[in-house]
Parts: structure tokens; C-alpha cells; sequence
């Protein structure tokens, strides 16, 4: 049953407040009920929750997040952990589901008393625990594609987000219909949260840029069959439709495109790139179409090549360590994209912790500390530790020494709200089974950043 190892803060007001206590206390007795024997943790250990879609519709992805993570916790721990003190991860499953995930989440909270959480990748179920996050100023790690923004102060609770925002991604696909001479676009978009927001930034900053738009359709996902969207959706005769969907959904509609007769031509979302969309439609289908995800170059791996066209140049040495670090440790499994994001969410919070201590004799219990902590590090005035190397990044930080991380994914640097900053999104194809990365793109819409 369990596993181990802008404005998105809306108060609910006291009726959620209310529906949170009640479901805390029915979580409680719940677990003690039917929850399994769990292994213990290691004496003293600092305890990071993790709330991870293991079961339901995005179940394919968690147990490769998990393995990111534990292979952060055994690094940190290599590294000498906590001032001797090792590190452990606490996982609870989603179900990929809000109302389940919520029951989850909040069992780690009041249930196992984590002070700090990594996760969760659904949008709906991040935004639904964001009140509760707050009232008890925990510290809430978001590494996932689909995490909701955070462009908002608080006194209380500290939210990170490590991935793009919809607003980079969108930007990413409006310059790069632009930089390929297309003139209109529309899209076809699930009515979630994160995909109608990708669409609907994608939208406008092509407008933005001096390309047209025209009408796009909407559609919820899980159905059978999207004979009509797909009619509405490509009656337009728009040189691109971005098809900003999950995976599954995703497939469904691609595999009754290719029955159809393949119409118009497709952008394709971030979060279509998983072997799970390439597994349930026809080998080929789409074979040369271009989608956008999050670079995994570091931003000193990158350089614009033509200022006119922003052709960005980009080496994944960085990218490709990790993978054969992650592959070597999991017996060949190689790690999804975001996995590099959950591996640097865990790292992230250790050096707060590890500086924290270092600078104040105890570790931040309160979540708006930790975030302002974890902000303060990575300034880019301070030197850089490497992913690489935590053994002398931990020494140094328990020494008191600020550093900035370099990590599996990106070399951070923080808003004021805790949101990470990205200059360089990549571009990719398909042939046949397989995902080809082509070239970079520069996220240079400052208004949408």
C-alpha cells in the first residue's frame, strides 16, 4: 500500500481548514489500521517525505523519481550526511489522484511529522495541500514539469520550483514556430491546470511575436475517443497545433489522428515525452514532429551561436554523468528527464540543512526559513558545488561556506519566490521508438519569464 524510501497559495478559508483537520485525524487512524510494517529508519536520521504517483494514471513514472531520490540520499550519506547524521526518504503514494494524494500528503505531515516534502507531480494535488503547507509552515520541494508557479510572498511555508515554468515552455515553442516561418497556430489542450496554462502562454507569446492565432479546443482527459475535438481542432488549417496533454490522454488522441489520416501538423507538450506515450501509439505516427522539454545542459554548457536566429549550441556532458551514474546504480534503467530534477530537489534541502546548522547550531524546522536559506545559497555570488562532489560541497558547507549548486539538472538560481530561472529549453523529435533531441532554444520572452 505505501512505498518507502499568478496565484496558486487561494486560502480555503475555514471550511477547507476544517476538511484538512478532519481528513488528518481520519488519515491517522486509517494507516494505523491498514498500513504494512515499514522498515525503520536509521537512528537519528533527517527525514525527507516524498509523495509519488505509484499507482493510477502517471504510475509509470514514480518508481524511477523514487530511485533519483534514494540515489541522492545514499550520495548525501556517502558524503557524511547531516554532520554525521544520515539522511532518509519517507515515500507515500499519490495514486495519482488529488482526493488520495491529499490522505497521503497529509499523513506525512501530521502522521510522521516530515517537516520537508519533495513532490507531488500532479498539478491539482499540489494546489490543494498549498493552505495546509502554510497554516503548519512546512517546506514543500516541487521538481516536477506539471508543478504549479509561485509567484507569491508568504510569512509562512516555504514552495520551490525547480522545472520551467508554463510561461518558459510557451515561450520556447512560440520562438521556435517563429524562428521556422509559421504564421498561425492553435492548439489542442487538456483542460488541466499545467496544460491549459502551456497552451495558453504558447498563445500568446506567439501573438506576441507577430504570429496569428487561431481558434483552439479544449478537452478532458481520459475519454475514449476525441473524434470531435480532433475535427474542431484541425479545422483551421493552422500551420502548427500544440498538443499539450499527459501521455495517456496523449496517446489516445494521437493513435485516432493516424486512423483519421494524420491532419495538420503537430507541436508536441513537455509532457509528452515519456516512453509511455511511445509505447501505446503506432510506431512512426509521429515521426518528425517537434516538442519541448526542460534542458538538462547546464547554462555554462550552452552558448548562442546566431544572435539574429538565437541557434543555441549546447553540450549534455553534465546530463549524460548522471544518467551513467543512475543507470550503474539501478542495475541499467536509465532516468526519466525530471528524475535529474527529484535527485537535485533532495540535494537542495540537504545544503540548506547542512548550512543552516553550520551557521545557527540547528536545523530550520520552519519551511519559509529553509526557502530563504536555499535562496541565499544559490545566489550566483557564491562558489559552486558539484553534484559530483558532495563529499567536499558538505564538508565546506558545515564549515559555514555558502555555495551555489550545480546539479543533475541545471545550476540554480532562485527567484524571490523560490521559483528557479531558465535561459535554454530543449527541442526533440521522434523516429520511430525512440526520442531525438535536436536543437536548443533561447527563453528570451522576458515578459513571460
Amino acid at each position: 500500500m505505501y512505498h518507502r524510501y499568478q496565484q496558486w497559495f487561494h486560502d480555503r478559508g475555514r471550511l477547507h481548514g476544517t476538511k484538512i483537520s478532519l481528513l488528518a485525524g481520519l488519515v491517522s487512524l486509517v494507516s494505523s489500521a491498514c498500513a504494512p510494517a515499514e522498515p525503520g529508519h536509521p537512528d537519528n536520521a533527517v527525514v525527507i517525505g516524498a509523495i509519488l504517483p505509484f499507482s493510477g494514471r502517471e504510475s509509470a513514472i514514480g518508481g524511477n523519481l523514487e530511485k533519483a531520490m534514494l540515489l541522492a540520499i545514499e550520495d548525501l550519506n556517502a558524503a557524511g550526511g547531516l554532520d554525521g547524521r544520515p539522511f532518509d526518504i519517507l515515500s507515500r503514494d499519490s495514486h495519482s489522484s488529488t482526493e488520495r494524494g491529499v490522505s497521503s500528503l497529509l499523513e506525512l505531515l501530521h502522521s510522521e511529522h516530515v517537516d520537508y516534502v519533495v513532490g507531488p507531480e500532479e498539478n491539482a494535488l499540489a494546489l490543494e495541500i498549498a493552505p495546509e503547507i502554510r497554516a503548519i509552515d512546512a517546506f514543500l520541494m516541487l521538481p516536477g514539469y506539471a508543478a504549479p508557479s509561485v509567484a507569491r510572498s508568504d510569512t509562512r511555508g516555504g514552495w520551490m520550483r525547480l522545472a520551467p515554468s508554463p510561461f518558459a515552455i510557451g515561450c520556447a515553442l512560440a520562438k521556435l514556430a517563429v524562428r521556422d516561418g509559421v504564421a498561425t497556430v492553435n492548439s489542442l489542450a487538456a483542460r488541466d491546470d499545467y496544460n491549459a496554462t502551456v497552451s495558453s502562454r504558447f498563445i500568446t507569446a506567439f501573438v506576441e511575436l507577430g504570429g496569428d492565432d487561431l481558434p483552439s479546443t479544449t478537452f478532458n482527459s481520459g475519454e475514449q475517443a476525441y473524434t470531435n475535438e480532433l475535427k474542431s481542432g484541425f479545422a483551421y488549417d493552422a500551420e502548427r497545433t500544440l498538443l499539450a496533454a499527459y501521455p495517456l490522454t496523449g496517446s489516445t488522441i494521437v493513435t485516432e489522428w493516424t486512423a483519421s489520416g494524420r491532419p495538420g501538423t503537430w507541436f508536441l507538450g513537455p509532457a509528452l515525452r515519456t516512453e509511455v506515450l511511445l509505447a501505446n501509439i503506432p510506431t512512426g505516427s509521429l515521426d518528425g514532429y517537434v516538442g519541448v522539454t526542460p534542458s538538462l545542459s547546464l547554462q555554462n554548457e550552452c552558448h548562442i551561436t546566431d544572435a539574429v536566429r538565437e541557434t543555441v549550441d549546447c553540450t549534455t556532458e553534465n546530463a549524460a554523468a548522471f544518467i551513467e551514474r543512475f543507470s550503474r546504480r539501478w542495475d541499467r534503467e536509465a532516468p526519466f528527464p525530471a528524475a535529474h530534477f527529484y535527485y537535485d530537489g533532495v540535494v537542495l534541502i540537504a545544503m540548506g540543512l547542512a548550512y543552516a546548522e553550520a551557521k545557527h547550531g540547528v536545523i530550520p524546522e520552519s519551511g519559509h526559513e529553509l526557502q530563504q536559506i536555499i535562496r541565499d545559497l544559490n545566489s550566483p555570488a557564491n562558489e559552486t558545488a558539484s553534484w559530483r562532489d558532495l563529499k567536499t560541497a558538505m564538508a565546506r558547507l558545515r564549515a559555514g561556506v555558502p555555495l551555489r549548486y550545480v546539479g543533475a539538472a541545471a545550476e540554480y538560481e532562485f527567484d524571490e519566490y523560490g521559483a528557479n530561472e531558465h535561459h535554454f529549453m530543449q527541442t526533440w523529435t521522434v523516429r520511430g521508438d525512440a526520442f531525438v533531441d535536436l536543437d536548443p532554444v533561447a527563453v528570451t520572452c522576458k515578459s513571460w519569464n
